[in-house]
């Protein structure tokens, strides 16, 4: 789905209405777990995430997500589950958007993981492996991201400043960077939240089933590495970003009876191309259905006619043999 044919998110009075009913489900999950956490602490140290723990609870990876330890992290993240998912859940279907929920949490949790016994091995600093890491943030990431891929030009009121959604996350992971240089706990919620862009990035951008075009991912130019970055900086970041695609993504990802390549990063321009291909083979398989459902009501119509008309000439046949 092209971003000029996707629908605008409501505005003005309706912004807090509308609310999907898989999204009041996991926010009445991230409050009672808030809840939970706040009534009995020693919860957090079987469902948040502790690195020196992680290997006997595992389950770690996927509940921590979903803890939040503090109540400004529970209501930022409550709300913000609400409303980015109120603009995507339209768009992707509920099914869809949980499995990305799911995927960006995960994913996200493994990453940071992996990332704290590094920073152990490297600093010997035990406060790597036995500080509790959890919250939604990285999941709210990766729907950001997800509202950049499908609402690129939609523009956010944020104050007096009005910002076009494809920069949203690049502007929040600048902030967490910039924030993190003053905070000494930043190892609770930078990693988070950089992984989560990071990882629900890689998924929409090669792993998502788009099955109005019949694609895996989302090869355009305009949802490219480089393109969360200013433009003076693409030409530095676009050879960086080759090398990972060949380095995570070397298999060429093919779509599922087409067998194009979703490789479009090699040619210049070729995602723009393979963007409106899809937007063609969309419409040209919507203009296919109504012509086949146009056919069908009018052979309906035409039947009964053409059956009166046979029952005539038999008898006028008849009547000319007796």
């Amino acid at each position: 789905m092209s971003a000029s044919a996707t629908p605008a998110p409501p505005a003005g009075g309706r912004f807090s209405t509308g609310f999907t009913r898989l999204c009041k489900g996991l926010a009445v999950v991230l409050f009672l777990a808030h809840v939970l956490v706040q009534l009995f602490p020693s919860a957090a140290t079987y469902l948040t995430l502790i690195p020196a723990r992680t290997i006997p609870f595992a389950w770690n990876l996927v509940t921590a997500g979903y803890i939040e330890q503090t109540i400004p992290g529970a209501i930022v993240s409550i709300l913000g589950l609400l409303l980015f998912g109120k603009v995507l859940e339209p768009l992707w279907g509920a099914k869809e958007l949980l499995k990305f929920i799911f995927i960006v949490n995960l994913s996200t949790s493994a990453c940071v993981f992996v990332t704290t016994i590094m920073l152990y091995y490297i600093t010997q600093e035990e406060s790597y492996l036995y500080t509790p890491l959890s919250g939604f943030y990285g999941v709210l990431s990766g729907l950001l991201v997800g509202i950049k891929q499908n609402l690129p030009d939609q523009e956010l009121d944020l104050f007096v400043l009005k910002i076009s959604a494809k920069w949203i996350p690049s502007i929040v992971a600048f902030i967490s960077v910039a924030v993190s240089l003053f905070m000494m706990e930043s190892m609770s919620y930078l990693p988070t939240i950089l992984f989560g862009i990071y990882m629900s990035w890689i998924y929409l951008r090669y792993f998502q089933r788009r099955l109005e075009v019949g694609l895996k991912g989302d090869p355009s130019d305009e949802f490219s590495f480089s393109s969360f970055f200013p433009g003076f900086l693409r030409p530095v970041l676009d050879p960086i970003a080759s090398i990972f695609h060949k380095l995570f993504c070397g298999r060429s990802t093919r779509s599922e009876g087409t067998g194009q390549t979703l490789d479009g990063s090699q040619f210049p321009g070729s995602g723009s191309i393979e963007s409106n291909r899809r937007r063609e083979r969309g419409q040209r398989a919507l203009e296919k259905r109504l012509a086949e459902k146009l056919a069908a009501v009018r052979n309906t119509e035409e039947t009964p006619p053409k059956q009166q008309q046979q029952r005539e000439d038999a008898e006028d046949d008849a009547s000319d043999k007796v």
